[in-house]
């Protein structure tokens, strides 16, 4: 049981960075409803799995490779720019929707699968589990197949929960405050992701190019 609040815990710890998968679940959320911010959420724990599972068998070792120093730091940093005109674009056609437009609800898969790709691109986790988190979960296990399936079990379990809690969230203050609140967070989402990227090509310039 403790190697899977450890696990649960980790995830949460994640999950509380205010990243580009927490502003997609809001902006589905408030696009779409309930139903497709969970999923993207859904997609986004699977991502956060597949790092974990890296973080266990040595992904500190992985990021030592140039080429995928340049694919982390050149992708992420182009998604986030791509991001950034998206949600301003968003926000501005937000000020002219009809208050009663609901645009229809996106295939489940596509979701799930935004969510995953989302998660796997996210600049902020790459770094949490390559500074932080890699090195806490390669030491939460004794190595045993029970212990490691306890801790990402609680990992996965701490990802969906705040999943939940993020669309149940976005739900509650998209019906309170109306369109107004949609496009404040829109507009809130293009500034985060600028700044991502801003500091995600920073980054990759000093490491790679200095």
């Amino acid at each position: 049981m403790e190697t899977f609040i450890t696990g649960f815990l980790l995830s949460i710890s994640l999950c509380l960075d205010i990243g580009i998968v927490n502003v997609a679940m809001i902006d589905a959320t408030l696009k779409y409803g309930r139903q497709a911010g969970f999923w993207m959420g859904f997609g986004s724990c699977f991502g956060d799995l597949a790092y974990a599972i890296l973080a266990l068998i040595g992904m500190s070792f992985l990021l030592q490779f140039p080429l995928v120093q340049w694919l982390t730091w050149l992708g992420g940093g182009s998604l986030l720019l791509w991001l950034a005109y998206k949600m301003a674009r968003e926000a501005w056609r937000d000020a002219s929707a009809a208050e009663g437009e609901h645009p229809p609800l996106p295939a489940r898969r596509q979701l799930f699968t935004r969510g995953l790709t989302l998660a796997m691109a996210s600049p902020t986790s790459i770094l949490w589990f390559a500074a932080v988190g890699g090195t806490l979960i390669a030491r939460a296990t004794d190595g045993s197949l029970s212990s490691t399936a306890d801790f990402l079990s609680g990992f996965f379990l701490g990802g969906l929960a705040w999943s939940t809690f993020i669309v149940l969230v976005a739900h509650h203050g998209g019906q309170t405050l109306g369109p107004r609140f949609k496009q404040g967070c829109h507009l809130a989402s293009a500034m985060l992701y600028l700044y991502f990227a801003g500091l995600v090509i920073t980054n990759g310039y000093h490491a790679l190019l200095k």
